[in-house]
């Protein structure tokens, strides 16, 4: 199903959105487009880049969490943040996910705004942002790649790959919208539940890059 247009970007320039449930796999299909030599935007890298040590980010959620999230063996003057400690408290308490998503965002979004801007010679531009529909980013892009697995691998493939128990794993994945509500949303779904090496043909295909250039 193909969103409202009006919700997409209307531009020249192909602006692909990634985006999946948590552990679903987005990682690895960012990965195989920026092989193709497109342009990816990660948003969880501008999200870090957010709570750097000394950051306005970074102060913000040591003055309001102090010790508790800074990680073991940081200096004083430059903490590093704990991301699991700060996980394990926002996963716990959805005001406090909030606060930090009302923190994160809007300088994720000024990253995007300023790394597009850079990018507008290039044909197409991938951009990754596991919360696309959560935090009403769909402007950003003119179509929209759902990656795409059932339920019950998200939560063993999260548990395996974070070391998560199992009641931590599903509030991960409580936090964000369901996949059977993004499947709706998206104008293409990446099926990733088999093994990796498939995804290179539907990837192929929804890109549509001739075979021999793989």
């Amino acid at each position: 199903m193909t969103h409202p247009s009006w919700k997409r970007w209307q531009g020249s320039q192909r602006r692909i959105g990634l985006t999946g449930g948590i552990a679903t796999g987005k990682s690895t299909v960012g990965r195989w487009l920026e092989q193709q030599d497109l342009p990816v935007l990660d948003a969880d890298v501008y999200a870090r880049e957010a709570l750097a040590p000394g950051s306005a980010g970074a102060r913000s959620v040591l003055e309001r969490y102090g010790d508790e999230v800074i990680a073991p063996g940081s200096a004083a003057t430059a903490a590093v943040i704990d991301r699991a400690a700060l996980g394990r408290i926002v996963f716990q308490a959805p005001e406090e996910r909030i606060w930090l998503e009302n923190l994160v965002h809007p300088q994720v979004r000024e990253r995007f705004a300023t790394e597009l801007a850079e990018l507008t010679a290039a044909p197409t531009v991938v951009m990754v942002i596991p919360l696309l529909f959560e935090a009403n980013l769909e402007s950003l892009c003119s179509e929209v790649w759902l990656v795409d697995c059932e339920e019950k691998q998200q939560l063993q493939r999260l548990q395996e790959r974070d070391g998560l128990s199992g009641e931590e794993a599903q509030s991960r994945i409580t936090a964000q919208w369901p996949l059977e509500r993004k499947r709706a949303l998206a104008d293409h779904i990446i099926n990733n539940r088999g093994e990796t090496s498939a995804l290179a043909a539907q990837l192929n295909h929804v890109l549509n890059i001739p075979a021999e250039n793989l």
